[in-house]
């Protein structure tokens, strides 16, 4: 199918960031995105009605974590967990994401700050994600108060974490009301350097540069999250091979037409689909990786389809009622 780049996003991409590999180190790479939110600090926030700083549990201690509310009582609660190639995204890179999914969803939202790679690896970043969703669930009256409509969401990196806590929650019994995965990272076997395993994924190859986020910057961030090349076949990190995805949480999948990580996304859609998991899929057509983000901002076509995923979430969350 022949879909043109949206005339707007094709003007900005040679303005953003983290597209040079070669040059990037993990701080530099934090500055980057950091400097993106930065850029926005002239504009009002999306306005809510409280924002708070708290911590949640993790694997191996507390986590920072900033929690947005509506007026509402009785809300969902969503965790939300920022992309970043889970090395470079934080609280306020993705605040302004937060605070959007608060707004669009009338749920409470509580933004997670796992730890990261290179200073830890591996499944530290999952292993801070499911703690996060489990002491959440168990402390479920001071959030939005529903135990009955705990969801997750996160966007790339965290759109992996969101996928991959969603099967953990699944396997020890606890409810989810829904998963939004915004353009997720599911299948790191290869770590985006094998031409076998791009094979699979289309979009490895056609979207492999040009359109913000490449393949080799891809590879680049599962290098400093995986130490251990054979862990990339663990579902916890490539949540699309998980040997069964009956029982997950229904989900709305967003994935980007020029997008590297679209086809791996597509097929987790139609994988949960195939088991038997509700989901509705939005192919960003005409958009690029990090269309939720600030791209919205000068992207028409962005903004829309990001409201459209967003609604589709909080009408998934109230059909949980």
């Amino acid at each position: 199918m022949s879909v043109p780049l949206d005339p707007a996003i094709a003007k900005v991409i040679p303005t953003l960031p983290l597209r040079d590999p070669d040059n990037m180190t993990p701080q530099s790479a934090r500055e980057a995105l950091r400097a993106v939110a930065a850029s926005r600090a002239h504009l009002p926030p999306p306005l809510v009605a409280n924002v708070q700083n708290v911590e949640v549990k993790g694997a191996s201690g507390p986590l920072a974590a900033r929690v947005y509310r509506m007026e509402s009582v009785n809300s969902p609660t969503i965790v939300f967990f920022h992309g970043g190639g889970w090395v470079a995204g934080d609280l306020e890179t993705h605040d302004w994401q937060a605070r959007l999914l608060a707004i669009e969803t009338d749920a409470v939202v509580v933004s997670v700050d796992y730890r990261r790679p290179p200073e830890v690896c591996f499944p530290g970043a999952f292993g801070d994600a499911f703690t996060a969703v489990s002491d959440i669930a168990s402390r479920i009256a001071e959030f939005g108060g529903d135990p009955t409509r705990l969801a997750v969401a996160g966007d790339s990196a965290g759109g992996n974490l969101a996928a991959a806590a969603a099967i953990a929650a699944r396997d020890v019994g606890l409810p989810l009301a829904g998963q939004l995965l915004v353009y997720p990272v599911v299948d790191v076997f290869g770590q985006f350097a094998d031409p076998t395993e791009n094979a699979r994924f289309p979009s490895r190859t056609e979207n492999a540069e040009g359109y913000f986020l490449t393949r080799a910057v891809m590879e680049w961030f599962c290098g400093q999250y995986i130490q251990d090349p054979q862990d990339g076949a663990d579902w916890r990190v490539s949540p699309l091979r998980a040997r069964s995805f009956a029982g997950v949480a229904p989900a709305v999948v967003c994935t980007a037409w020029f997008d590297p990580l679209r086809d791996e996304g597509m097929a987790y859609a139609k994988a949960l689909q195939a088991a038997g998991v509700a989901v509705r899929h939005h192919e960003g057509l005409g958009l690029i990786h990090g269309f939720f983000g600030g791209i919205g901002d000068v992207s028409e076509a962005a903004r829309l389809e990001a409201q459209r995923a967003r609604a589709d979430f909080k009408a998934l969350l109230a059909r949980s009622i």
